[in-house]
């Protein structure tokens, strides 16, 4: 199918990749472009798949676990296309939780962009702010943004595009920490337990910070934001218990290791083999494998449809 770019928002592109991959870079401008696009996809997931294992053999053990447990609940929802991912970065979710090519991948961040190139998840990926995407009124038939929204400052602008390019009843789907998250943090919970609050709030702050995260929301705030937007939240449920975020949180802090690695091979895990992440895995089905939904989870996964 034509991929048809919005005039607003285009001048000139780049691209890169073959007859099955598109990359397109928005500049705006005022003039007219088409660009043609493989085929539109077809979104179809399965069950089987052992999301804890394929995420832990590429990522930090604390990235690995939240990502699986996002690309497990994926599985029962169904994505009619053209889809449309706002913060795709660097594919590799995308490339594990569905069978298909998403039809468009769009991210203002120029090396994860090209590095979703090579994952190969995306029919064409776009590198522009989500706030002017580059895409008709009415263009896509869904969309899906996980654990991208948390981290955009003009969030609104964001919702309000992206129900802009979706046709009118498109799902929207998408996860995002919640009110929970700094209050279960279990280093603050331990200085709130001895009586030192400042240094507790400090430290949120400091959590905060590092995962870059501008909103902490309660459902009753999406549901405000959302319908600003244009949205309507069809269903949500939380997930990843404090018992989970623990072992996230420490993580951060365990995972030097894995940034070493990084650095010097260009890879977070060394020997990706199930013999090597065994005990690793083991450690982490737990919390994998938690009932849903968690009353006090620190995430929400969203479906929500445009009005």
């Amino acid at each position: 199918m034509p991929l048809r770019l919005n005039t607003r928002y285009c001048s000139r592109i780049s691209c890169i990749g073959n007859r099955e991959s598109l990359f397109v870079k928005a500049i705006p401008n005022d003039e007219p472009l088409i660009i043609m696009s493989n085929q539109q996809s077809s979104i179809i997931n399965h069950q089987s798949k052992d999301f804890l294992f394929l995420h832990a053999r590429d990522l930090p053990y604390f990235r690995a676990l939240l990502r699986a447990v996002e690309s497990s609940f994926y599985q029962e929802l169904a994505l009619p296309a053209p889809v449309y991912d706002v913060g795709c970065g660097d594919g590799h979710f995308a490339s594990l939780t569905f069978e298909q090519k998403i039809d468009v991948g769009l991210d203002p961040w120029h090396g994860p962009i090209h590095e979703a190139g090579m994952h190969g998840a995306y029919r064409s990926l776009v590198e522009a702010d989500a706030a002017y995407s580059p895409f008709p009124s009415d263009y896509f038939a869904s969309g899906i943004s996980n654990s991208v929204l948390e981290h955009i400052p003009h969030l609104d602008q964001v919702l309000t595009e992206t129900a802009r390019v979706l046709k009118p009843g498109a799902p929207f789907i998408f996860c995002v920490p919640n009110n929970n998250f700094l209050p279960s943090l279990s280093i603050a919970r331990f200085f709130d337990k001895i009586g030192l609050k400042p240094v507790a709030r400090a430290y949120r702050a400091f959590f905060n910070r590092i995962s870059r995260h501008h909103h902490c929301d309660d459902p009753e705030t999406w549901t405000k934001r959302l319908e600003a937007a244009g949205f309507k939240i069809e269903k949500y449920w939380h997930y990843f218990s404090p018992a989970a975020l623990a072992a996230l949180e420490s993580g951060h802090y365990l995972g030097l290791p894995a940034l070493v690695s990084r650095t010097l091979f260009g890879r977070w895990i060394l020997v990706p083999s199930p013999w090597n992440l065994s005990l690793t895995l083991f450690l982490l089905r737990p919390y994998y494998n938690e009932p849903v939904p968690q009353q006090q989870g620190a995430y929400t996964f969203y479906v929500a449809r445009r009005g």
